[in-house]
């Protein structure tokens, strides 16, 4: 009966275009509390203030919910075809993380989730909760022990059936379900992900410091990013792929089947040249639907003036230089960089004048070159 109830299940999962089902208990996975605790304890989290405010229920499923008592874990590919990396050899071109080409994942994981909740609701009789990732939900070392794959060396989710490329969403439940097993470690000797990392953002198999991810820096970091960080961050504006695009798990990953996943052409890796023009209206226009949309259009010129400057492509100086009138410090203060790598001539020439008039200590600093 147990094992009907799970097959029925992922039969509706299924249908509805998730790629993986597995189940596990509602108590809390053993060490992952202790290693949030020391995480936060590091300051590793930056700017993430809501990892620490949520810590205590995100620990456990059941001190977010105490009476819950099974959790589904699902997981929808989102693999693409080709080399994610090759992007990096562009230049002039913006590199975008794989996972935000498309629909945004919050609003394509919750559109699934609500009707599988209501079938499960139905089928067990109880209670349930749908969660994707902006819940304080610890939701890989729960897609671990249920077996939906293993946290890597790079702390991300690994499948064997679909590499790197998981997205992940859950629903909650008061009924009693048989867990599935916990899916063993197969990272071995390797340390790939480790390796490439382009700003040593791993202490340790297994730990990262989450304020020195490219990741982090270019979507949740809210202000200046750090002049030892720019030039290692070469052309990503959105995101860094780099430590889950080697996995040689990878291998046996397959193109995701969902077409609300389809690459869009907005967010397609776009010229520098295209996006430095954004203001305010264009940019939400051209990434309505797409997790680009919630960093704003400050942080994102802030991120493309970093790859502009990274480029070596001198064409861009026009566009550089119009951000030197922008309204926001965080891009006067990349285009003052970028344009001091790419014009260095042009720099000096401007230096004087635009440090006179510049208001902000940061913008200022950048003149100076204090920051460099």
């Amino acid at each position: 009966m147990a094992e009907k109830l799970k097959e029925t299940i992922a039969k509706e999962a299924k249908a509805l275009g998730f790629d993986a089902v597995r189940f596990a208990s509602a108590d809390a996975v053993e060490g992952a509390g202790e290693a949030l605790d020391q995480f936060l304890a590091d300051g590793r989290q930056g700017d993430m203030a809501w990892l620490a405010s949520t810590a205590k229920r995100r620990k456990s499923p059941r001190a977010l919910w105490p009476e819950a008592r099974s959790v589904i874990l699902l997981g929808l590919n989102y693999g693409r075809a080709g080399d994610p990396l090759a992007i990096l050899k562009q230049k002039s071109r913006g590199a975008i993380s794989v996972y935000a080409h498309s629909t945004d994942y919050h609003d394509l994981l919750k559109a699934k989730l609500k009707p599988l909740a209501a079938r499960v609701q139905q089928l067990v009789d109880a209670e349930v909760k749908l969660f994707v990732d902006t819940a304080p939900v610890m939701e890989k070392p729960l897609a671990a022990r249920a077996g939906l794959g293993w946290q890597g060396k790079h702390t991300n989710l690994v499948s064997r059936e679909f590499g790197s490329w998981l997205f992940i969403g859950s629903i909650f439940t008061t009924a009693e379900i048989e867990p599935d097993a916990a899916e063993q470690d197969h990272c071995g000797a390797c340390r790939r992900c480790l390796d490439i990392c382009p700003t040593h953002a791993f202490t340790a198999p297994y730990q990262i410091d989450a304020t020195a991810c490219i990741s982090y820096l270019t979507i949740e970091h809210k202000g200046h990013i750090a002049p030892h960080f720019r030039q290692a961050m070469g052309n990503r504006i959105f995101g860094c792929d780099d430590c889950l695009a080697v996995c040689p798990w990878n291998k046996f990953a397959s193109t995701a089947r969902e077409a609300k996943l389809s690459l869009r052409e907005e967010s397609d890796n776009p010229p520098l040249a295209v996006l430095l023009a954004l203001d305010d209206a264009a940019f939400r226009a051209r990434f309505r639907g797409t997790p680009i949309k919630r960093t704003g259009r400050d942080r994102f010129l802030r991120n493309v003036l970093i790859a502009a400057g990274n480029s070596g492509d001198a064409t861009l100086v026009p566009s550089i230089e119009a951000r030197l009138e922008d309204g926001s410090p965080l891009v006067r203060a990349m285009a003052v960089w970028a344009l001091s790598r790419l014009a260095p001539h042009r720099f000096q020439i401007l230096r004087v004048s635009r440090f006179a008039q510049e208001p902000d200590p940061e913008v200022r600093s950048e003149w100076m070159g204090e920051a460099a």
